[in-house]
């Protein structure tokens, strides 16, 4: 594909132990992929040294930026600052936990040329029991209510074009953002690949993803976002 420019986003929360090594496997990546690119750290209301860690990162990296806001607002609320503050024509996003290879968005760009978004899918995913099961069940009632989007909706390793996002409106501030931009995308006739990365054990800070308040939220969200979504539909072919 043309060279284009590339944004790449790592949403980040309390993790102070992983955010340098994420940061520096980022950039070291996006220098021989031929892009122009910017890489930004989203630090979503973290407690730690986060922050000051990418901070003194910046100093080494000159297109290194760092979003900041407090108090934290959730994943959703970190990814919605990572698209608003992303200039590329293709934006990239994965978690700055180290538990993917980056050199694996590779695979993601050579699928662009036939989608609008490439999802990754975690082909040996390295969580618990548990969380594996909160997944299984998350895509079921997914896949009932939207059909099937993809294997594996929230996958932290995603790449989109910028058009998605002017297009797509994005209100959900917690877990089920994956579901509401895929879903949204899909309903206005963009296009969804996908292709299997390496997901990597969490060797450093905390996983919040299976707080049993943020996975009630999430299915809260998820009925009220099916109705808003037609609503959402509606108004658009009215406006057309």
């Amino acid at each position: 594909m043309p060279v284009a420019h590339l944004s790449v986003f790592l949403p980040a929360y309390n993790e102070e132990e992983n955010v340098q090594r994420a940061v520096e496997h980022v950039s070291a990546v996006c220098h021989g992929l031929g892009f122009t690119y910017e890489i930004i750290v989203v630090n979503d209301g973290s407690t730690d040294g986060t922050g000051d860690v990418v901070r003194d990162l910046m100093l080494g990296i000159a297109n290194l930026r760092l979003e900041e806001h407090h108090p934290n607002r959730g994943y959703g609320g970190a990814l919605q600052a990572g698209f608003a503050t992303s200039n590329g024509e293709l934006i990239a996003f994965i978690p700055a936990d180290n538990q993917f290879d980056f050199n694996e968005v590779q695979s993601l760009l050579d699928r662009v040329d036939e989608a609008d978004i490439v999802c990754g899918w975690r082909a040996d995913r390295q969580d618990s029991a548990i969380r594996k099961l909160f997944a299984s069940g998350w895509n079921t009632v997914v896949r009932i209510l939207f059909g099937r989007l993809c294997r594996d909706i929230d996958c932290g390793f995603k790449l989109l074009r910028r058009e998605v996002i002017e297009s797509v409106p994005l209100r959900s501030m917690g877990a089920m953002i994956d579901t509401e931009l895929l879903a949204g995308a899909r309903a206005r006739g963009f296009k969804i690949v996908e292709v299997p990365v390496t997901h990597l054990p969490r060797i450093g800070g905390r996983a919040t993803g299976a707080d049993p308040r943020v996975i009630l939220r999430a299915f809260r969200d998820l009925l009220r976002f099916r109705l808003r979504l037609t609503e959402e539909l509606r108004d658009e072919r009215r406006a057309a």
